[in-house]
C-alpha cells in the first residue's frame, strides 16, 4: 500500500489549499482515513479523519471549521481543503488509512502513511 500526499506550498495567512492523498494498493472503501501534521519542533498531532463511505468526519478543535476532509473511493483520494490558513498551520502534513473503518484520532490506529507534504503560511 502506497500514499502520495500533494497539494502543499507556501502561502500566506488567510489563503486557502486543497491537498490531495491518492492511495495504491488498495480499495480505500471500508477504511478510514487521516490526516495528521507536525510542525517544527513538535510531535506529530491529529487535524481529521473521515468514515469507510465519507459520511463521518471529525476534526481537531484548531481546525474544526476551516478545514474540510472528503474522499473520492472511485479515484482511491482523500483530500483536506483548508480555508483561512494561519501561521501556525504551518507543518508537514501526513495522510494515512486506518483499520478501522471510521478511522481515529490516534496515529497508533493506522497503518500506512504517506511521506508527507509540506505546508508553509507565512503572516
Amino acid at each position: 500500500v502506497q500514499l502520495q500526499a500533494s497539494g502543499g506550498g507556501l502561502v500566506q495567512a488567510g489563503d486557502s489549499l486543497r491537498l490531495s492523498c491518492a492511495v495504491s494498493g488498495r480499495t480505500l472503501s471500508g477504511y478510514g482515513m487521516g490526516w495528521f501534521r507536525q510542525a517544527p519542533g513538535k510531535e506529530r498531532e491529529f487535524v481529521g479523519r473521515i468514515g469507510g463511505s465519507g459520511g463521518s468526519t471529525s476534526y481537531a478543535d484548531s481546525v474544526k471549521g476551516r478545514f474540510t476532509i472528503s474522499r473520492d473511493n472511485a479515484k482511491n483520494t482523500v483530500y483536506l481543503q483548508m480555508n483561512s490558513l494561519k501561521p501556525e498551520d504551518t507543518a508537514v502534513y501526513y495522510c494515512a488509512v486506518s483499520f478501522f473503518l471510521y478511522g481515529s484520532s490516534s496515529a497508533r490506529d493506522y497503518d500506512y502513511w504517506g511521506q508527507g507534504t509540506l505546508v508553509t503560511v507565512s503572516s
